[in-house]
Order: C-alpha cells, then structure tokens, then sequence
C-alpha cells in the first residue's frame, strides 16, 4: 500500500498543521472504436513502474509469444506483462470458424489470465492493473461481463486500474472515474 502523503495548511492563522491524505486509486477506461488504442496507456505504465510503483499489464487478447501466467515477463523490476499462453492473437468471437479443441483452449487461456488479474484485485497487491482489451474478451465471449463488475466492485480503493480497448461494458464505464474515448481512426 502507498504511503499516505503529508499535507501542511493552515489559512486562518498562518501555522501548518499536519494532515494526513489517504491515497486514491482510480477507475479509467481508455477506449476507441478500433484496436490499437494501448500505447499511451503502455507508456504511463512503464513510467509508474520506472517510479516505483508495482504494477501488472494483462494483454487478454495479445498471444503469439505462448505466455501465460507462468510465463510473466518482468520490466523495471516493479512492472509484470502478461499474454495468455496461446501462439496467437485472438481476433474474434470465441465460437466463429474456430475447432471446439481450440476455442477451449482460448477460453481457458483468457481465464487464467483473469484469474491472476482477480488475484491482485482482491489482494490489492499493485499500485497498478491495466487491462487491456477487456471488452473485446467479454464480447467474444471469452469472459462474462457481470464478473468483471462484481470485481471491480470489490477492489481495493488504493488501486489504479485501468481497461483499454473498444467495447468497454456500459456498467464498467459507469463506475469509472475518467473516461478517455479517441474518435480518430488511423
């Protein structure tokens, strides 16, 4: 957990006294109407990390390097990157032109990524979360939009946690405190 952070002010009198100011994590929703939205999020985490601050980057969608949670790649010392353990980048719904084999697998890769996301989440072990492409893995089916909410609405309140991509659920943007939405297209 963040250390609280020292206020001093006093208007009436001209002395400083000391208050105490709990940190505050925030909700934010990064999102467009097409993929490729991450890099500014990418880049305010690798600089969150490089100040110390621990944090995780789940790619639900991004495979290609066969990862998985065993698999977590370490930056900074202070910034884990995850990818679900499949050799390639999922690019639509789980049950289109997919053998039933294979969309299992994605499931549960997608899943297991999840489940080290809920892990931090309840634990509240990070300074940091970014999900990326979240909506897009609950709109292919992959996970359920009312679990995510139910874990959000249990995070702890010290925690940044960020979801990027297009089709972010309405209830999640909701509960966000800042909503970045890009309109142009490349």
């Amino acid at each position: 957990m963040p250390s609280p952070v020292l206020q001093t002010k006093d208007l009436h009198e001209g002395r400083s006294h000391l208050h105490l100011v709990v940190p505050e994590g925030q909700l934010q929703v990064h999102t467009a109407p097409y993929r490729g939205s991450f890099s500014r999020v990418l880049s305010e985490a690798l600089r969150a990390a490089g100040l110390g601050r621990k944090v995780l980057v789940a790619q639900f969608l991004k495979g290609g390097v066969n990862q998985g949670p065993s698999g977590t790649v370490e930056l900074c010392k202070t910034l884990k990157w995850l990818r679900p353990a499949i050799p390639y980048c999922l690019t639509e719904c789980s049950s289109q032109n997919t053998l039933e084999e294979s969309q299992n697998l994605n499931h549960r890769a997608v899943e297991d990524i999840w489940e080290v996301c809920k892990t931090h989440l309840f634990s509240g072990d990070l300074d940091q979360l970014v999900l990326d492409e979240i909506g897009l893995a609950i709109e292919f089916g992959y996970l359920k939009a009312a679990d995510l909410i139910s874990t959000l609405q249990e995070r702890p309140n010290t925690m940044d946690v960020i979801m990027t991509g297009p089709s972010i659920p309405t209830e999640a943007i909701a509960m966000a405190d800042q909503v970045t939405e890009l309109r142009c297209g490349f």
